[in-house]
């Protein structure tokens, strides 16, 4: 359960400014299951549904419409294929990328000193200051650099390299408990892995730490499998590769380091007797390294295992996809930036839209410059685009006007039911 709410907390929000309304619609809604279930019945009716168009065809269009669904049957085995080139494309270039991250690696860890020239960044032009600013930081810094050498010793590598990057992301910050930090301190690389060529579509996340005391092992590795063909039984839902299972590692903890497990106390009051006895249990405990104990594979008809499954991989994805390219920018924060950009943007389209409600109040507001709805359906009064209003006399008004099949409203009524 933990991978799921990671999953929506990295999903939600951060910048909380004009989502205020959009979350009391959520509330509402979610406080009438009625409408909900009502919504959602609707929505998945109308996906792929004929709309009575398609009975009311000549038998030979129905029968050049079945060829035409041959067709698209064919164009997703040509998209899996792509999807298989493209596996290979990433393995291709891994090894491409692999000399830099090993020296990223060597340079966090001390292993490799980088030259003045590899030191030298020139910062952005709106960054840069005047010659006589430069010359006086430089100044002023050298003193305080002599001052910390005079006091400790130099730290080597980057300490807490890793740490940092996760505490920075939002994703996997919120899995870490303060007893995995000491842990993570050792951490000292995590490296891609794909499937050799010819081999079932896959990769692997390695972590690489240095000798500590909590474990003997010096790799924790997890490993995701997918496969990359449409259901036989239904080729249109296929959307890319699907993960099929993953599989973590045995950490081989040191006597009473095992971060995962914690000793409770219970109290048992004997039924005969009356007499009281403290019982001591054994118990899973939140960190991070669950991350290494994933579930195995899907239950069929389990939802609750197939939703984990998807939370789970989608941690793995995204640490293979943005974390172990870019960590350094996520080091600094830089890439936590362009993240809030996208972020700004979706809370924009927000804003944008409560700004089409204050239009409204406008005396010289003209709704029929607004994109008008199907003509069978009346357009919303101003007191239904409310929010504060209750939901369910707007949403039953669209089901009555079988607005849902419009896509003025589905993708709104979408977003809010998400």
């Amino acid at each position: 359960p933990y991978l799921l709410q990671n999953v929506k907390k990295y999903k939600v929000c951060r910048k909380q400014t004009g989502l205020n309304k959009a979350r009391q619609l959520t509330v509402q809604m979610m406080q009438n299951p009625q409408i909900l279930a009502a919504l959602q019945e609707r929505l998945d009716g109308l996906n792929g549904s004929p709309s009575g168009y398609m009975e009311s065809l000549p038998k030979v269009v129905k029968r050049r419409v079945n060829a035409l669904k041959n067709l698209q049957v064919k164009c997703a085995h040509i998209e899996a294929k792509f999807y298989e080139e493209v596996h290979e494309l990433e393995r291709k270039y891994a090894a491409l990328y692999q000399p830099l991250f090993d020296k990223r690696s060597d340079i966090v860890k001390a292993a490799y000193e980088p030259t003045d020239e590899e030191c030298e960044w020139k910062a952005d032009e709106e960054e840069e200051l005047t010659v006589s600013k430069q010359d006086e930081m430089k100044e002023k810094a050298k003193l305080e650099e002599e001052k910390k050498d005079e006091e400790k010793e130099d730290p080597k590598g980057i300490p807490e390299f890793w740490l940092t990057v996760f505490k920075n992301v939002d994703l996997l910050s919120d899995m870490l408990q303060e007893h995995d930090e000491p842990i993570l301190k050792h951490l000292q690389d995590i490296k891609v892995k794909f499937s050799d060529p010819g081999q079932p579509m896959s990769f692997t996340l390695e972590f690489h730490f240095e000798a500590n005391d909590f474990f003997t092992n010096t790799v924790l590795t997890k490993t995701y499998k997918m496969r990359s063909e449409p259901d036989e039984n239904d080729p249109f839902s296929f959307d890319g590769p699907e993960i099929m299972c993953c599989t973590g590692c045995t950490i081989d903890w040191t006597k009473g380091k095992n971060v995962t497990l914690k000793t409770i106390k219970k109290k048992q009051k004997h039924k005969g007797r009356g007499t009281v006895r403290t019982v001591t249990k054994t118990v899973p405990n939140d960190s991070f390294f669950n991350f290494f104990a994933p579930p195995e594979g899907k239950n069929d008809g389990d939802e609750d295992s197939e939703a984990v499954l998807a939370a789970d991989f989608e941690i793995g994805h995204f640490i293979r996809e943005r974390i172990v390219p870019r960590a350094v920018l996520y080091f600094t924060g830089e890439a936590i930036e362009d993240d809030d950009d996208d972020t700004e943007a979706v809370v924009l389209c927000v804003q944008e839209g409560e700004e089409e409600a204050d239009e409204e109040n406008d005396p010289d507001y003209d709704p029929k410059v607004r994109s008008p709805l199907p003509a069978h359906i009346h357009p919303p009064s101003k007191d239904l685009w409310c929010p504060e209003k209750d939901l369910t006399q707007l949403f039953s008004t669209l089901l009555a006007q079988d607005a849902l099949s419009s896509s003025y409203w589905r993708p709104w009524v979408a977003a809010v039911i998400s």
